[in-house]
Order: C-alpha cells, then sequence, then structure tokens
C-alpha cells in the first residue's frame, strides 16, 4: 500500500511535517492543512490505535471514543498487518515518557 502512495508531492508533505517542533507548530500546520473533522477522525484512529495496542476490549473504545466497530476493526488491521507504523511510533512516545 506504502507504494502507491509515495510520489514527490508526499515527501514534500511529510518533510513539512518533520520540520515542526512544537505542539503548537502542529496545531497551526495541520489547521491549515486539515479540515477539523479530518483531523478529529485522525486523531480518534490514532487513540484507538493505542487502545488496541493496551488490549482494550472493543466496547471500552467505542465508548470511550466514539469510534464506530468497523473503525476500530480497521486500525486493527493496521496494527497487525500494517507497516508497524503505530509501533514504532507507541515504542518513542512512551520512551520519552508521553502518553
Amino acid at each position: 500500500m506504502i507504494d502507491k502512495i509515495r510520489d514527490k508531492q508526499t515527501d514534500e508533505m511529510f518533510k513539512a511535517i518533520l520540520s515542526l517542533k512544537t505542539v503548537d507548530e502542529c496545531y497551526k500546520f495541520f489547521d491549515d492543512l486539515c479540515t477539523v473533522k479530518e483531523l478529529q477522525s485522525i486523531s480518534q484512529r490514532f487513540e484507538v490505535a493505542k487502545m488496541l495496542s493496551k488490549h482494550q476490549v472493543y466496547s471500552d473504545i467505542v465508548e470511550q471514543t466514539g469510534a464506530s466497530t468497523a473503525t476500530i476493526s480497521r486500525v486493527r488491521r493496521s496494527l497487525e498487518y500494517g507497516n508497524d507504523g503505530y509501533q514504532m511510533v507507541f515504542e518513542r512516545i512512551y520512551q520519552d515518557g508521553i502518553q
């Protein structure tokens, strides 16, 4: 899947994201880049992934995040069969004491 999105345009966007230095800078950039709904959806999927990685059950995840079971299943598939991107980030943020 990743090779389908890999191109110069996407590389440049990712480089722009990597240039951000603070959470406030992220808010400013993503506020310009995304709609509120898009950002909420991305944030929700990230929270679902964190909860799944802590072995929380679907019903608790639905209750706490408002995510649909379809979204939870999609995130679970990414955790199990994806590129380990979530795992890489979780290891880094937990190592740095961010949760």
